[in-house]
């Protein structure tokens, strides 16, 4: 009876077990750190179509198999993870990534690296940026996730990242949010 008990309270703590530095970006967009199979109830429960991996590393086995399972799309942007200050980060990944996050045909979506902290972090400046917040308020949320571990270089990365290599992208898929793609389509043929 109460190894019954017990075995209920673990699948249920496994249920509501979110991975670590997990939060909500926007309206069906979340971030955290690497999931494990002790999270997967949790993800299960948000209904990913999509999820983000911004690391170089094959995803295991075990995740590979649940996003089968799933039915959840992985688009991975291999970011090197680096203290060294003077690291670029690539910018083709960042915008990459901030593609998918942009078409709400991916949606709901999970941004993960392995801690959720930097490269998670600038993912996620970069798309507070499109969303016009204030650097401030762009910093102390990548702080606030960091953890007391903030890196000059991401925070650099985000202060430099310029929105408007993004317009032709955001323009594009403002149509398609709003069912105006034959429209944006009649006005690039009207401009040949």
């Amino acid at each position: 009876m109460i190894l019954e008990q017990f075995d209920e309270a673990a699948a249920a703590a496994a249920m509501v077990a979110p991975p670590a530095n997990f939060g909500m970006v926007d309206k069906g967009v979340y971030r955290s750190g690497f999931p494990d199979a002790v999270n997967f109830g949790f993800l299960r429960g948000l209904g990913l179509r999509s999820i983000v991996y911004l690391c170089p590393e094959p995803y295991p086995e075990a995740n590979s198999e649940f996003l089968e399972v799933e039915g959840i799309h992985l688009f991975q942007f291999g970011i090197e993870g680096n203290k060294d200050p003077y690291v670029c980060i690539p910018v083709d990944a960042i915008m990459g990534a901030l593609r998918v996050l942009l078409d709400v045909r991916n949606h709901p979506v999970l941004i993960h690296c392995k801690r959720g902290k930097h490269r998670t972090g600038c993912l996620v400046g970069c798309f507070r940026k499109l969303q016009n917040w204030c650097l401030s308020s762009v910093f102390e949320e990548y702080h606030r996730y960091a953890a007391g571990k903030a890196r000059l270089s991401d925070l650099r990365f985000i202060e430099s990242f310029s929105v408007a290599c993004m317009s032709d992208c955001m323009l594009m898929l403002i149509y398609l949010y709003h069912g105006c793609l034959q429209k944006s389509k009649r006005l690039a043929y009207k401009e040949r």
